[in-house]
Order: structure tokens, then sequence, then C-alpha cells
């Protein structure tokens, strides 16, 4: 079998790279190489359309192992299985207690998030909350108030110890971040960060319980692009290891109690290499503080990276929401392959409610569906030995650690933050992003493009996020800059409920003529242009001169008339399309002819075209019709 595999092999030569792009370059026709086929990442690389062997060559990472140092190919050796979160706001904790025992013992979830408030915390609302939990089968999370997140945790050490568990198989998390306060409320929360030494030593007798947990997965909520959330993750997880290891915690315990929330964004195969990436680097920073594995039984080696997932807010959206169970598919399914430790699939109508039983159920099972159907937690780092993926790796990594260096060099993440340094970026990214989604440069399926003509927003409106803090006076005040969280539908989707609101939706008609193939080309872009601002769009088959198509316009009540042709045909048919039309409907060309500047001099003012700014424009629409 050997030597017919070999001979089949020889019998076929491997074309060279140069061959290769010969090919591409006679199948393009002259089209430019570089602006056609190279991918321009936001992460400040450029992406090939195709790797070979020979671009691994020296890539120290392709020697990695699974489950062994730097841990780029996973933690695990045999498996990748990870724990299936879902997250309870707790109000009621024998509410909560029975949500949770029915998603346990029902539902699939082997890890739960539980967020208490902290005027509720006492030792009774705990054991009513964990009542016939088995605390040391599933992974247990919690969060609350932060200043009361040490008193939090004597509480469950407690109830821990009452119950007899044994202190090596309890699993979970306490979410201690005062860093996160800075970046998302803007408040100066220094001063818990001296709570560090006594929670680590509270829950220090539990090796597997996490306490000190960086939430990067707010950059990601916020806008942020994949370097800069890795990069800014592993300056935020290194600032908490200084500022224990400088209280006098020994490196390897502080280091076993950093968790990682991180964000998944919709690049897919871009997430799978920010997780790879994130291990191998993260690996690398504990190393350099001298931390190593005690050699006990079962002891997690410090220098792994413990992650949480979850799939990202940014791009969800609240018209056409069933999309966003596409979305969160996708992000799912790229930190499964990525070999996180677990995973939250944010439901499908977070955007604007509270989610629902349905959405609820949806979302979790589009993770049972991977690990149970798809058997994604069967093979260790599938992607690995991908010469695309691997290159990715490589690249994003590289990208990261200079960001990652030059927060170090500015003081430290800490530092940053209180600067205002951190907030600049991620707000000025989500600026730029915002600016290509208006311009359709960043696509939103069913938002800004491909829109669904005949949905109502049905009552439904974007929700708002309000401050956790229950503190009085001027504990809520923000000194510090904050990130600006507005999802990158939010200018869409305002523009659309405004247009709901106004009573009257607008019409606007497809005036089709001329060229068959360039009437109904431009026909679909404008149709799919303005039903993005909620107007009905009639399309047409065509008319055989501009009168009919005008008097067929104002039989429909259209109060916008696009005219769509062909570049040649505009100069002939949009002078007297606007001249009959005589004011009575706003007059759209959809198209950049080279006779613009003469269709403006009789009057023509409306323009649309791929590089119209969509936003921009459809704002300038409805206020010419009166909508506000």
């Amino acid at each position: 079998m050997a030597d017919s595999k070999e001979k089949l092999f020889s019998d076929f030569t491997a074309p060279t790279r140069q061959e290769w792009l010969d090919k591409i370059n006679i199948d393009l026709k002259g089209a430019d190489y570089q602006k056609k086929m190279v991918w321009r990442t936001n992460e400040g690389f450029n992406a090939e359309p195709f790797y070979r062997k020979e671009d691994l060559e020296g890539m120290a990472q392709t020697e990695a192992l699974p489950g062994e140092f730097p841990y780029l190919r996973g933690n695990k050796k045999d498996n990748n299985r990870w724990y299936v979160r879902q997250n309870i706001k707790v109000t009621d904790a024998q509410q909560a207690n029975e949500k949770a025992l029915d998603l346990l013992e029902n539902k699939g979830v082997t890890s739960l998030g539980f967020k208490i408030p902290a005027k509720q915390l006492n030792e009774a609302f705990i054991d009513t909350l964990l009542k016939g939990i088995q605390a040391d089968a599933v992974e247990l999370n919690f969060s609350t108030c932060q200043g009361h997140t040490v008193e939090l945790a004597r509480l469950l050490a407690d109830y821990f110890n009452r119950k007899g568990y044994d202190p090596k198989a309890l699993k979970g998390s306490i979410d201690f971040d005062p860093i996160q306060k800075m970046l998302a409320k803007g408040k100066d929360t220094t001063a818990l960060l001296d709570h560090l030494t006594e929670l680590v030593e509270t829950l220090s007798p539990f090796p597997a319980f996490r306490c000190v947990c960086l939430n990067s997965d707010t950059l990601c909520h916020a806008g942020a692009y994949i370097y800069q959330e890795l990069g800014y993750a592993l300056a935020w997880g290194n600032e908490y290891l200084h500022l224990m290891t400088e209280a006098g915690i020994p490196a390897t315990l502080a280091a076993s109690k950093i968790k990682f929330n991180m964000g998944i964004s919709g690049v897919y195969f871009m997430e799978i290499a920010k997780f790879r990436a994130a291990r191998m680097l993260w690996a690398q920073i504990v190393k350099q503080y001298q931390s190593q594995c005690s050699g006990a039984d079962n002891c997690p080696c410090a220098c792994k990276m413990q992650v949480n997932a979850t799939t990202t807010t940014y791009n969800m959206t609240l018209f056409d929401s069933y999309v966003n169970m596409l979305r969160t598919q996708t992000e799912a399914m790229s930190a499964a392959l990525a070999g996180v430790d677990s995973i939250v699939v944010l439901p499908f109508d977070t955007p604007y409610e509270a989610p629902t039983e349905f959405a609820e159920r949806i979302a979790r099972n589009q993770q049972l569906l991977l690990q149970e159907e798809s058997h994604f937690d069967k093979i260790v780092d599938v992607a690995g030995g991908s010469y695309f993926v691997e290159k990715l790796t490589q690249s994003l990594a590289s990208e990261a650690w200079k960001l990652f260096l030059s927060v170090e060099e500015e003081g430290g993440f800490l530092a940053a933050v209180k600067a205002g340094g951190i907030q600049k970026v991620i707000n000025d990214t989500d600026a730029t992003r915002h600016a290509n989604a208006s311009k359709r440069k960043e696509f939103l399926l069913g938002t800004n493009q491909f829109p669904n003509f005949n949905e109502k927003s049905d009552g439904k409106t974007p929700l708002t996020a309000c401050c956790c803090c229950h503190n009085q006076g001027d504990a809520c005040e923000a000194p510090l800059p904050k990130l600006q969280t507005s999802r990158l539908a939010s200018g869409f989707e305002a523009l659309r409920l405004q247009t709901e609101q106004a009573g009257h939706q607008p019409v606007a008609f497809m005036l089709t003529i001329g060229n068959l193939a360039m009437r109904q080309a431009r026909a679909q872009f404008s149709c799919n242009f303005l039903a993005c601002a909620g107007y009905k769009v009639i399309d047409n088959l065509g008319f055989d001169s501009v009168e009919a198509g005008v008097e067929a316009a104002v039989k429909a009540g259209a109060d916008i008339v696009v005219l769509c042709s062909s570049d040649d045909e505009y100069a002939q048919y949009a002078p007297l399309a606007f001249k009959a039309l005589d004011g009575r409907a706003m007059f759209v060309v959809a198209g950049a002819p080279a006779c613009m500047d003469d269709l403006k001099a009789v009057g023509i003012e409306n323009f649309i075209h791929v590089r119209t700014d969509q936003l921009q424009t459809l704002k300038e629409y409805n206020t010419k019709l009166g909508i506000k």
C-alpha cells in the first residue's frame, strides 16, 4: 500500500508558487492581484489567497503538541470538550436555583454563571441558590458588585467546606475585575485592587477555582479589532499578575487564579487564530515569572490560560434578529475549534429584550449541536497544521505582541486605562467601524445589506445598559473616559424606527428604463439601499418611455422616484424624467454617471451608488420627507 502511494505521488509534480501565481493572473484577466485576491485585514497584516508548506518553514509553533507548553494547540491531549455555560441573573435565590437545576438536569448545561445582587449576599441566600446542585460535578461561576467580591468568596468557601466537598474537585470562578469597571463605567476603582491578596488567600485551598477574571469581552462588545482584544487582554492579565506577585503572592498561585473572559467576533478563521495565539503568548508571559507546576497529580500548570468565550453583542441586530443565530453559531464554532474551556452563546433576542425561554433554548442547543452532533469535542486542534490558520496565528500573535509591548512601555495596562489611552483606541476603532458600516464597507446582513423589505419592529426597541452600582451620592460619577458601547447596527436601527414612527411609510418607486442588465442591477441595488431606512420599495420590469414611468410612479403614490438605467443613457433619460416628475416626488439617479455635473446643472441633486454614505444619505432623505 505504501509503495502504491509513493508511486502515485511521484506521478504528479507539485506546482511551484510562481506557477500558482501565473495561473491566478491568467484567470484574473489583467485585474490587479493585490486588490482582488489579497485580504487586507483589520489586524495590521495582509492575508494571501493561498499558502504552501514553505510558508511554515522555521515557524516554531508548528512543533507544538496538544497539552504541552506553550499550549498553542490546547490544554488537553485527548479531547476538546468544553463547558456549555449559561448565565443567570439572580433576583430571587429560589427561582434561580430552580432554573439552574432544570438547566443542569434537563437542558445539557455543564457550567453556570450567577450574577448576584450584593445586597442579598448572606449564608442563607447562598444555601438556597446552590441547594441540590452538585458543585463538584459542574463548573460554577459567580459575579457581584466588585466591592463585595471578597465577601462572596468567603461565603462560597464556607459553603463548600460545610458541604464537605473535596477542594480539588471544585471548578469555577468569581469575577473580580476592578479594571473592567474603569473601562465600562469610567469609575476609578483602583482602591479595590487592595482586595487581591485577601481574595486569593480565601480561595487558595481551591486550586481549580479562579477569582481574578479579566473581561476582555468588554473590548469585543465595544467593537475592538481582534488583535486589539488579544494584545490588551495579555497586558490586562500581566497587570494582575504583576500586582499579585508584588503583593507577595507566589507567581504559580497568582497565575492559577487568573481567568480570561474573552469575546468572539464574527471573523471566523481569525478568531480561531486568536485563541491559539492567546494561549501561546500567555504561557510565555507566565513563564517569565518562573511559575512552575508543583508536580502533584492532576495539577494544572500555571502557564495554561483558562478562557471562557462569549459571542459578541457588537454585530447583533434588532431587525432580522434570527440572523443573530447565524452569527453566534459561526462564532461558537470558531471558539470551539480553537479549544476554549467554556462558551456562552448569547440568545438571538439579546439586543431588544430579556431573553425568552425559546431564545435561551436555541442558544444552548447551538453548542450542544456542535458537541453531540458535529463532534467538535472529539478532536484536539483540528486547525493545527493548516497553512492558512498557522500563518494567521503567527501574524496575529506578532501584531498583538507589539500592542502588548507598547502598553508595557507606557507603564502597564492600569496606567494606560487611567490615562484613557485604551478607551481612546477602542472608541476610535468603534467610530471607524460605524463609519464603514454607514458606507457599507462593513456589511450587516439584514441591516445595511439585503434588509427584509416587509419587516416591522413590532414594538421592539434597543435595550440600553444600566449601571449596576446601587451606591448613593457621587459613587456613579465617571471621572475616567469610558468605552462607547453602541452596536454596529444602532444607527440604521434608529433610522428605521424613526421611519416606522412617522406614521407614513415612504414609497420608493424604481423607474427602470433602457439597458436591461443595467436597469435591473441598479434597481436591485436601489431597493436594498432604500429599504434599509424602512421605505416601501416598488420594483418594475421596465418602461417604454420616461413619461410612462413617471405616470406609474405618481399613480403608486411614490415619495421617491429612482431612475435606473445605464450611465450612457442617463444624459438622455434623467433630464426628461426630472422635468416630467416636476417636483411631485424626490428624484434620485441610481449611479455616478460621467454626466453627473451636467445633471446637477439642471437641478438633479440626489445620486446613490456604491461609494455613497448610505446611513448619512438616508438620514438626509428622511429630513427631506419630513420624518424627524
